[in-house]
């Protein structure tokens, strides 16, 4: 029994589905651990839920593997490729905002791909990038170089950047995907004119996760608390939790973990920075005063048994602390 990837991005849950004999096929880059060779018919492929490519996908039908029965992407994420299949049926360009080598975004790209031409932009500076080529202020030549390993075969900046629209990877943040969806009218307006911009534009809004928005927007609630530290709870490379993290730190000194095992004592905690991509190990992190108040959450993929081990290992800390039994009966 395989896994494609990883099921979801947290490695307590992918180490607990090793445990249990599930092997990975690759990693979330699409390095091989397994090689195709030794996959057969027969055998059981999980899909996780970024889904994958076209072309794995033939390549497991050709191999007689099952790839419906063992399915599990995400509906949101094929609601994305639905959307992105369409524009591409009407003839318009997807703009995909996502990690270049993020398998959804990979696989978002490959389903796109298949019925009209994408390109790939990261952030808001990649965005203002490719408006020089909407607008003519930059060269063919300079496209290629710039953008290059992020755009369908034949793309034509001259051709394919006259009518737009942008979905995005469902784990980016869903307020940046729209600032970069408003960024683009913008530009397809100055080009064109208000009155042309249904010609020139697709609204996609409604393809943003509300899994997604939903946690990012109990996050920004979160912003307006005021705590002594923030602890974030979720899988490293996870995309979704990296900007819950992101969004705290703007209010709060935030710790990164991926389970209550990283609080060592009352005094020392491992955490992840996720911007250099190391786990540091910090003291007194929880401040010598009462009350302390901490904000506890996680990314949207993060099973909730996780932050509650992580909660009652912080509240064991505290001898006046009441305990769960005693909170649930209270409320």
């Amino acid at each position: 029994m395989y896994l494609l990837s990883q099921m979801i991005h947290n490695q307590e849950v992918n180490r607990d589905l090793q445990s249990r004999g599930i092997r990975f096929i690759m990693d979330t880059d699409g390095s091989h651990f397994i090689p195709w060779d030794d996959v057969h018919a027969g055998d059981v492929v999980i899909i996780p839920a970024f889904g994958t490519t076209l072309e794995i996908e033939k390549l497991l039908i050709d191999k007689g593997v099952d790839v419906q029965k063992y399915n599990t992407t995400c509906p949101f994420v094929e609601k994305v490729w639905n959307r992105a299949e369409k524009l591409g049926q009407e003839n318009y360009t997807v703009i995909i905002h996502g990690k270049p080598k993020h398998e959804e975004t990979r696989a978002t790209f490959s389903h796109s791909a298949g019925q009209g031409h994408s390109v790939i932009v990261r952030d808001m500076d990649d965005a203002i990038r490719l408006s020089n080529y909407i607008t003519g202020s930059k060269t063919h030549e300079e496209f290629f170089e710039e953008f290059k390993g992020k755009f369908s075969l034949g793309f034509d900046p001259t051709l394919h950047l006259q009518r737009v629209g942008v979905v995005n990877q469902t784990t980016m943040l869903a307020t940046e995907t729209q600032a970069i969806a408003d960024f683009f009218k913008q530009v397809m307006i100055t080009r064109y004119g208000e009155s042309e911009i249904k010609n020139h534009f697709a609204d996609t809004r409604d393809t943003l996760c509300y899994a997604t928005n939903d946690n990012q927007d109990a996050t920004y609630e979160l912003l307006k608390t005021d705590a002594d530290l923030a602890i974030v709870v979720g899988g490293y490379n996870s995309s979704n939790t990296s900007h819950i993290v992101e969004l705290c730190e703007r209010q709060f000194k935030t710790y990164f973990i991926h389970s209550a095992d990283e609080i060592k004592s009352r005094e020392e905690i491992q955490h992840f920075n996720y911007a250099r991509k190391e786990l540091l190990t910090s003291y007194q992190f929880l401040p010598e005063k009462s009350p302390v108040k901490i904000i506890l959450t996680s990314g949207a993929s993060c099973p909730d048994t996780l932050v509650d081990q992580v909660m009652l290992k912080l509240v064991s800390y505290f001898d006046q602390a009441k305990s769960v039994e005693d909170v649930l009966a209270q409320y």
